[in-house]
């Protein structure tokens, strides 16, 4: 067993075993404190469990367990989501989805919007925060994934009314909405990228459609005409090598106005229109 003067913050710090940043970032998580506490404190020593616990963590690190799972949550657009293996861990680009939702539904004053797919709730919950007349209503297929989307709403003091279904198909009948977004399942199953890094402890269902990456695209293109309202606006997340698909899939089911947008490592990344010949 390691002294107590082996059991420091500092000389936790110093281990080699991992980046000091996922070091802080799991001795944060054990200890209940931020990051900036053990930098003010780095001389105190860990109580054995503490200790304990983090070299667990730090095992489970080494394993290539993502950090955000190892902590269950996750910053996104500066608000902490809770974040667990049943959701994919939020990504930086996906805020620009969002950035483009909020910009073309400003103009509604009480707009109805419908994210599918919504997995942790990222998407529908900072479109709720940003938007407090809006009525935002969440779909998927995962009742795990629900499940912590509704914990982050709650947390989060968001409105948002989560449904279970297969995107759709979770929607009463002629249900219709203003915007519809998102950011479905597009990597290629074949992709290697899928065995490397983070992806291998993702839920594959939120990765890949299992058929060419592009399978969801035309599901929720198709449905978009029935449920937007006249002038209603679709935007989608997709691959940086996907856009001329899913433009050309939103040209040929009559979409108008159709935009891409690139994020912010110049890869086109949020692709969308409007329906029924509204202006943009």
């Amino acid at each position: 067993m390691a002294s107590e003067t082996n059991r420091t913050i500092r000389v936790c710090l110093k281990r080699r075993s991992l980046p000091r940043l996922e070091t802080s970032l799991l001795l944060a998580y054990v200890l209940g404190r931020s990051r900036e506490w053990l930098i003010a404190h780095d001389d105190e020593p860990l109580a054995p469990d503490q200790y304990d616990a983090y070299l667990a963590l730090e095992a489970r690190r080494q394993q290539g367990e993502p950090i955000a799972y190892l902590v269950g949550q996750r910053e996104f657009m500066s608000l902490p989501f809770v974040v667990d293996p049943a959701v994919l861990i939020p990504r930086p680009e996906t805020e620009l989805l969002v950035e483009k939702a909020l910009e073309f539904i400003s103009t509604v004053a009480k707009p109805e919007v419908l994210e599918l797919g919504t997995g942790s709730g990222i998407i529908a919950i900072c479109l709720a925060k940003a938007m407090p007349n809006a009525q935002i209503t969440a779909t998927d297929i995962s009742e795990a994934a629900l499940t912590v989307a509704r914990q982050n709403a709650e947390r989060l003091n968001a409105s948002v009314e989560f449904l279970a279904g297969e995107w759709f198909g979770a929607l009463a009948d002629q249900q219709q909405f203003d915007l519809i977004v998102s950011n479905p399942p597009y990597i290629h199953p074949q992709d290697p990228h899928l065995a490397e890094g983070d992806l291998r402890f993702e839920p594959e269902q939120a990765l890949t459609d299992g058929v060419n990456g592009l399978a969801a695209f035309d599901v929720i293109i198709t449905g978009a005409r029935e449920r937007l309202r006249p002038g209603g606006w679709l935007w989608l997340e997709h691959g940086f090598d996907q856009a001329q698909d899913v433009t050309q899939r939103l040209e040929q089911e009559g979409f108008n106005h159709i935009k891409t947008f690139f994020d912010v490592g110049g890869k086109p990344r949020v692709s969308g229109g409007s329906y029924n010949g509204c202006d943009g």
